[in-house]
């Protein structure tokens, strides 16, 4: 049974889909301070379609574009995520693959990409809460 376009990802998942192994995903995750996958207790990480968007373009600019670390690291500081994820993530959330909110009315006022952005802000929320709670 195929998981939806909305569920999370395990790391093996996510480093299937990405196409890198598990543990450069890790690695990167000590590199990349924008990368933080949602880890419930024990410490499994768990990768939202978000997060999975800004896996691929890191893999992107490292591997295609030629970029070394520091340099992906300097354009997300100077250009910020949105412009260091690109039109992967972009595509994503427009298209409702990210989120969950390909079923809003299309009368909204609010642009689904926008309400996309805001789950991933509540659902980060609730993870930290979560985690806290789990203590």
């Amino acid at each position: 049974m195929a998981k939806s376009a909305g569920a999370f990802r395990t790391i093996s998942e996510a480093a299937d889909e990405v196409g890198v192994p598990q543990h450069v995903l890790r690695f990167w995750e000590t590199k990349f301070t924008f990368i933080s996958p949602v880890k419930r207790a024990g410490g499994r990480r768990f990768y939202r379609p978000q997060d999975i968007a800004v896996l691929q373009s890191i893999k992107r600019l490292l591997h295609d574009d030629g970029l070394t670390i520091r340099g992906v690291q300097r354009l997300h500081k100077d250009q910020g995520l949105k412009k260091l994820i690109g039109a992967e993530a972009v595509a994503l959330i427009e298209d409702g693959e990210a989120t969950p909110t390909a079923a809003i009315h299309e009368n909204s006022d609010v642009h689904p990409a926008r309400l996309g952005l805001i789950l991933a802000d509540l659902e980060a929320a609730k993870a930290r809460l979560d985690a806290v709670l789990d203590r």
